[in-house]
């Protein structure tokens, strides 16, 4: 994908120190979204979508109560018992997760070939090892499913565990979002995703999922360590009901409570995959 333009309004709301860069299971290898819109591997040129325009118009790539005092929403599983790990995940998986980390946004994938999956926040008192579940949301991977050596526009979401340092999108931080966030008019999902559906707004609040690029920048920063041909920008932003390139898509509501609760002092990370994997 075309490289993402410099940014230009870039908003640090509580720039800390960079973050520990994504850490990837044994086998996981990042996959690249090959669009902007709506799933991953570079948003740069290319859009999510079979045909569209070029998604970079002229640019580049909570307060919730602290996980000490966290507690279930309405609709959340009971606490998981004191000592218990998070359930659905491997051995492997699990052993990623830092262990500093007290939030753990978990995204469970339906089959290795399904874009549908469930995404629940996990989180955990720093004098506890009890996690407790937040409600689950319905979300959506990339087109083709999963894999563990992602590569670019193989439209497959990375399988791994990664940490999640930075957020932006074309519209403003919402209130008592603690990410540091790139507010950028160049986020912007052009044309129409996998499935025909119009991609507008898919980037209104984005946030970067550590595969295959520098924690402490802006999503749009295009430089990828491991090479193009891994992909990159694997993002998670705004669903537009379709399947995407690599990211995960979660409906607006969901995005910008995600962006109040993150909070860069407990080490937010992702696990994502199929189930059990």
């Amino acid at each position: 994908m075309a490289r993402h333009a410099q940014t230009r309004a870039r908003t640090r709301l509580s720039r800390r120190s960079k973050a520990v860069s994504g850490l990837a299971l044994s086998t996981l290898v990042g996959t690249a979204l090959w669009a902007w819109p709506a799933s991953g591997d570079d948003h740069e040129s290319r859009t999510d979508a079979k045909s569209t325009t070029s998604t970079a118009a002229s640019g580049p790539d909570t307060p919730r109560t602290p996980a000490a005092a966290a507690k279930s929403a309405p609709n959340a599983a009971p606490g998981i018992a004191a000592g218990q790990p998070i359930p659905g995940l491997s051995d492997a998986a699990r052993k990623a997760i830092p262990a500093n980390s007290r939030q753990v946004l978990v995204v469970t994938g339906k089959g290795m070939d399904s874009y549908e999956s469930q995404v629940v926040l996990y989180t955990r008192a720093g004098d506890s090892d009890t996690w407790e579940p937040g409600p689950t949301w319905s979300a959506h991977n990339a087109a083709h499913g999963w894999t563990d050596d992602h590569r670019y526009g193989d439209l497959r979401s990375p399988i791994g565990v990664y940490t999640l340092t930075d957020a932006g999108g074309r519209l403003p931080a919402p209130d008592g979002t603690k990410l540091p966030y790139d507010r950028n008019d160049s986020f912007v999902a052009d044309g129409t995703g996998v499935e025909g559906e119009p991609l507008a707004g898919a980037f209104d609040y984005v946030i970067a999922i550590n595969y295959n690029r520098d924690p402490g920048t802006s999503p749009l920063d295009p430089h990828r360590p491991w090479g193009d041909f891994k992909g990159g920008g694997v993002w998670l932003h705004v669903d537009h009901d379709g399947p995407t390139q690599g990211c995960v898509s979660l409906k607006p509501k969901v995005m910008r409570e995600l962006l109040r609760t993150l909070d860069p002092d407990l080490h937010p990370v992702i696990v994502m995959g199929p189930a059990h994997y």
